[in-house]
C-alpha cells in the first residue's frame, strides 16, 4: 500500500522525542512525512521543517489541521510530539477533522483534559495511538502472551520500577525545565514522565487495572516543584498487590525500567536495559531464559521482530513497532476492514493520567490509600 502521509506536531530541532518519533515512522517505511508545525515559535518551526526537507511547513498546529484536512493529498495521521500541556488541544484539532492521532506520554498534564480528550476521540471517527514505546518490545509481548495463557496462574504480585539519574541536581537544559514546571508538564514530575510507563507496562503486561494506590511522592532537589522521586503501593482488581518505584535522582541508573510478575505457578521478569531476555520461572523448577527470536518465544514475540535471535533489538524498533501497529489498524480503517493490531489507546492514557492524579491527591494526604 501506499505509505501514510504523516504530519508532526513539535519535534523541532533540538527536541530529542520528536526525533525518535521520526526514526520510528521511518523504520518499516509506513509512514511519509510531509508536514510539520515543528515548534511554537514560527521561526523555529519554518527552520525545522526545512532542515527535514518538508513540503509543508506552518507556524501553528492550528492552521496546519484546517488546511491539511482540505487538501486532496493531505495527511492521514499526525504525531503530536510537545510537552504535555499541548497534547489536548493540538489532538482536538486534528481529531475533529477526522485526521488519526499519534501523541506521546502521558496522554495530557491534567485530568480535566484527559476526559476531554476521551470525548474528542469518541466523536471522532480517527484512531488515537499513544506511543508508550514500551509495550512494542518483543519480550513484553511475550510476557504478555504467556500471562494470558495462564502460564503463571492467577497474578499475585506486580512489581515494576523505572529509576534514573539525570534529575539529581537542578539541570537548565529544555528537556529537564519543561519536564519539572507543573505547568507544562503537569502536576506530576517523575510520575508522570516515567512513572506512567512503570504503571502502563505493569497494566499491559498482566491484563489488570490498578483500582487503588497508597503513594509517597518526594521532591528531593530544593526548590523543585514537582516530583522527583515516588513509592507507590497498588492495588489491582482481582485482588493482586504491587509496588511501583519511579525515581529521577538515582545515581548509577540510566534508564533501569524493570518488571517483574509472579503468579501461583510462576514468575517472569524483564529489564529494559537488555530487553532481549525474559527470565521464567515456573515454580519448583529451574529458572529458564527466552530470548528474543529463540526457543519458547511465541507468535506475539515474533511479530514484533524483525531480526535473528542474537543481534539485538531494543529502543528504536520497540518505538518502531508501535508505528507498524498504527499503520496496520489505519490500513484496516481505510477499508472497512477489522484489524488485531494491539497498542496503547485512549482509555489507558486516561488511566495514565487518572494514576498520575491519584498519586498527588493520595500523597498529599501522607500516603493514603485513593481509588482512581
Amino acid at each position: 500500500m501506499a505509505r501514510i502521509k504523516l504530519g508532526m506536531v513539535g519535534g523541532g530541532n533540538d527536541a530529542f522525542i520528536g526525533g525518535v518519533h521520526r526514526i520510528a515512522a521511518r523504520i518499516d517505511d509506513r509512514f511519509e512525512l510531509v508536514a510539520g508545525a515543528l515548534s511554537s515559535t514560527p521561526e523555529k518551526a519554518r527552520a525545522s521543517g526545512e532542515a527535514l526537507g518538508l513540503p509543508r511547513i506552518y507556524d501553528d498546529f492550528k492552521a496546519m489541521a484546517i488546511r491539511e484536512a482540505r487538501l486532496k493529498d493531505g495527511i492521514e495521521a499526525v504525531s503530536i510530539v510537545t510537552p504535555n500541556h499541548m497534547h489536548y488541544a493540538a489532538a482536538n484539532e486534528f481529531l475533529k477533522r477526522g485526521i488519526h492521532v499519534i501523541c506521546d506520554k502521558p496522554l495530557t498534564s491534567t485530568l480535566s483534559d484527559a476526559k476531554k480528550l476521551v470525548k474528542a476521540v469518541e466523536k471522532s471517527d480517527a484512531l488515537f495511538v499513544l506511543t508508550h514505546n514500551y509495550t512494542g518490545y518483543p519480550m513484553v509481548r511475550q510476557a504478555r502472551e504467556m500471562v494470558a495463557a495462564g502460564e503463571i496462574g492467577t497474578v499475585r504480585v506486580v512489581q515494576v520500577e523505572y529509576p534514573q539519574d539525570w534529575l539529581t541536581v537542578e539541570q537548565d537544559f529544555k528537556q529537564a525545565e519543561w519536564r519539572t514546571d507543573p505547568k507544562r508538564s503537569g502536576a506530576g514530575g517523575s510520575t508522570g514522565d516515567i512513572g506512567t510507563h512503570a504503571h502502563n507496562l505493569a497494566c499491559f503486561v498482566t491484563g489488570l487495572t490498578v483500582e487503588a494506590l497508597a503513594a509517597d511522592l518526594d521532591a528531593f532537589v530544593p526548590g523543585r516543584q514537582v516530583d522527583d522521586n515516588g513509592h507507590v503501593m497498588l492495588r489491582f482488581a482481582g485482588g493482586a498487590k504491587g509496588m511501583l518505584w519511579c525515581s529521577q535522582v538515582a545515581p548509577g541508573n540510566e534508564n533501569a525500567l524493570r518488571l517483574r510478575v509472579y503468579g501461583d505457578k510462576g514468575g517472569l521478569e524483564w529489564a529494559q536495559e537488555d530487553p532481549n531476555y525474559l527470565w521464567y520461572t515456573p515454580f519448583g523448577e529451574p529458572k529458564r531464559l527466552i530470548t528474543r527470536n529463540g526457543a519458547g518465544a511465541g507468535d506475539a514475540a515474533a511479530k514484533m521482530s524483525r531480526i535473528p535471535p542474537g543481534h539485538p533489538e531494543g529502543y528504536l524498533e520497540g518505538f518502531a513497532n508501535i508505528y507498524s501497529e498504527a499503520a496496520d489498524a489505519i490500513e484496516a480503517h481505510r477499508s472497512g476492514a477489522a484489524s488485531d493490531a494491539i497498542y496503547p489507546d485512549i482509555q489507558d492514557g486516561l488511566r495514565g493520567v487518572q494514576f498520575v492524579d491519584a498519586c498527588v491527591r493520595s500523597s498529599a494526604r501522607n500516603a493514603a490509600w485513593v481509588t482512581l
